[in-house]
């Protein structure tokens, strides 16, 4: 059911978001945590209105409605602070780094 599948993506990208913060309180580094959070943040974001376009139809894409605006402002969060391939780099250097890999 889309409603489940997008709380269950909201929902994660809320927890890695209060991890990343929650490190950041405890000086601790964030590099990875951030990155993981961004990602998935915004790509939830853009799955979840297109979701909700998809359940509200044809009305979806009527500029009087909320989540036409809403999409187009959550795909530009894939490209504005580093896009989502980016994030990805980000992350894979810092498993690597993490777990002693060289490339």
């Amino acid at each position: 059911m889309k409603l489940a599948d997008m709380e269950a993506r909201i929902q994660s990208a809320r927890l890695l978001t209060y991890s990343a913060a929650r490190m950041k309180d405890k000086g601790e580094p964030i590099t990875k945590q951030a990155a993981l959070a961004k990602l998935v943040a915004s790509e939830t974001a853009t799955f979840v209105t297109h979701q909700a376009i998809q359940i509200l139809g044809g009305m979806g894409y009527v500029s009087a409605m909320p989540v036409e605006r809403h999409y187009r402002d959550a795909r530009i969060t894939e490209i504005y602070e580093g896009t989502s391939e980016i994030q990805r780099l980000v992350i894979a250097g810092s498993l690597f780094k993490e777990y002693g890999i060289k490339i």
